[in-house]
This record gives structure tokens, C-alpha cells and sequence, in this order.
């Protein structure tokens, strides 16, 4: 992934993919309010595959009775919507930055006030879903916290398409094999059908502008690029999980969390679910030099 195999992709025109996008949008956007029944009751399914929680395979996991993994999962599920939560309100007031700067008539300034919409609906559906399996969005610690504070105020093009890109592939890579699981949570499998279908636009919107920009960088700039989105991965992937979960089910919360940390089937499940951004932003040559270390310290990059 170093810098000399760089290469920017075929791009589609800018205004040509906005309106591709834009179309999209007026044909298959949802409201979760009233497309999912948030009246139906939990059922004790588990809220992502057991494969997926963070001690799955652990000494810790073998502990658990059945039902404490499901609620477990359950309660890792709520903590990874929360996440999303925090870092989809820092994407908004990118984006509403990003469109400041540019022409409100382009397809492409509109189609970024329609992805706010979006995650707008995104947050709220979370935020319910939370509530649902049981939990609350724990507040991240106060080094994330400040840190996404700084990011949203002062990330430029390439950080923020390139964090975008990041954290919604990991989700969409997520949500994409619970989707037509029966043994997931009804509530998880609705948001994400609803998630993963307007996120692929987001998605395909944020790879195209991450490259565009990318490739007009200087050597300094990119330099600086890779480093601060190395951190903001680095912060993203290793709060998917808050400690205080842990603590719901009576576990030590500095037990658990070691125990995940040092989990190779976790950090494996990891580098799975994180392949396609891996995959995108490396290839252009932004994951290198010493912003490759907070990926390979998050698990992102195998063992």
C-alpha cells in the first residue's frame, strides 16, 4: 500500500454521477419512522452473528450462557449503532461545510444536502434501534470525543470522503450478511435493509469525490491526509464496542476489553468487514508510512 502504486481510478463525471444519484434518491429513500413496526417486541435473537461480537471465541465467551451471548450481541449491536451515530452528526456538518464552499445549483451540492437528509433519518432509526435492544448510546470517551470535535471542524475533501467512505463500508459490510438472517433481531434486520440500500449511494458518492480530491493533492498534503485518517479509522473501529456494555452483563468492563482487543477472531471480523475501504484507500496510496500504524493497530489490516 505504498505510495508508488497509487493509482486513481476511471471517474464518472461530477455532475452526471449527482444526478445518477439524485434519481436514485427519488426512487428508493425511506422514512424508518413508518417503515419499520417499533412496536414489535424484542425476541431474544441475537443482534449480529455470533461470529461478529467481540469475545466471541474468548475464555470469556465460553463462560456465557446462551442467552447472555444473544444479549451480548444484542448490546454490541446497540454500541456499533451508536458509534454510527457519532460519526454519521460529524459526516452531517462535513458535508453542510463541504456545500458551503460550493455552487448550491450543481447536482453535486444538492445531492450533498439529500445525503444529510439521509443520514438525518439514519440517526434517528439508530437511536430508536438503540433503545429497543435494550441499551443507551454510551458518551465516547473524552480522547474521541475532542478529537471528532477537531475532525469535523477542520477535515478538508480527502478526509472527509475518506473517513465516510471508512466507516460506511464497515457498516454496510456489517449489515449486508444480517439482512436475510432469521436468527437476527427483526429491528436490526430493518435498519439495515433501510441503511444498506441509501448508503450504497453514499457510498458510491464518497469513493468517487475521495479520489477526485485525492488526486489533486500535493506530497505534503497527502502526507498529513494519511496520518490524520489513519487516526480517525484508528478512534472509529476501537469504539465500535463501549466497555460499559461489558458492564451490562456483569462483566469486568477492563477484563472484556482486553480480552477483545487481544481476540484474533475479532480482530479478524475486523479486517473483514473493513476489506472494501482497505481495499479503495490503499490502492490510492493513502494508507502508508506512519497513518498505516493506527490501521494495523486497530485490527484493520490483518495479523
Amino acid at each position: 500500500m505504498s505510495g508508488h502504486t497509487a493509482k486513481t481510478p476511471r471517474l464518472t463525471d461530477r455532475e452526471d454521477i449527482a444526478r445518477r444519484l439524485l434519481r436514485g434518491s427519488a426512487k428508493a429513500s425511506f422514512d424508518p419512522l413508518v417503515e419499520i413496526d417499533w412496536d414489535a417486541p424484542v425476541e431474544d435473537l441475537w443482534g449480529m452473528r455470533p461470529e461478529r461480537v467481540s469475545l466471541y471465541g474468548t475464555h470469556l465467551w465460553d463462560r456465557l450462557t446462551d442467552a447472555e451471548r444473544r444479549r451480548l450481541s444484542r448490546l454490541e449491536m446497540a454500541s456499533t449503532m451508536a458509534t454510527g451515530i457519532w460519526f454519521e452528526t460529524i459526516l452531517m456538518q462535513m458535508l453542510v461545510r463541504h456545500a458551503y464552499h460550493n455552487d448550491p445549483t450543481t447536482n453535486h451540492v444538492q445531492y450533498a444536502y439529500t445525503e444529510i437528509a439521509d443520514e438525518c433519518r439514519h440517526t434517528v432509526m439508530f437511536a430508536r434501534a438503540v433503545g429497543k435492544l435494550g441499551s443507551r448510546a454510551h458518551r465516547l470517551d473524552p480522547a474521541a470525543h475532542f478529537l471528532g470535535r477537531v475532525f469535523k471542524a477542520l477535515a478538508h475533501g480527502p478526509l472527509i470522503f475518506g473517513g465516510a467512505l471508512f466507516v460506511e463500508e464497515i457498516l454496510d459490510q456489517l449489515q449486508r450478511e444480517m439482512i436475510g438472517d432469521e436468527e437476527i433481531e427483526p429491528v436490526v434486520r430493518a435498519t439495515s435493509r433501510i441503511h444498506v440500500i441509501e448508503e450504497a449511494r453514499h457510498i458510491r458518492y464518497a469513493r468517487e469525490e475521495f479520489h477526485r480530491d485525492w488526486a489533486a493533492r500535493g506530497p505534503l498534503d497527502r502526507a498529513y491526509s494519511r496520518v490524520v485518517l489513519g487516526l480517525v479509522t484508528y478512534y472509529s473501529a476501537t469504539r465500535l464496542v463501549h466497555r460499559k456494555v461489558y458492564a451490562q452483563l456483569g462483566l469486568d468492563p477492563r477484563e472484556a476489553a482486553r480480552a477483545a482487543r487481544r481476540n484474533p477472531r475479532f480482530i479478524d471480523s475486523k479486517t473483514h468487514l473493513s476489506r472494501k475501504a482497505v481495499r479503495t484507500l490503499g490502492s490510492a496510496g493513502a494508507i502508508s508510512g506512519p497513518g498505516a500504524y493506527f490501521w494495523r493497530r486497530a485490527g484493520l489490516l490483518g495479523r
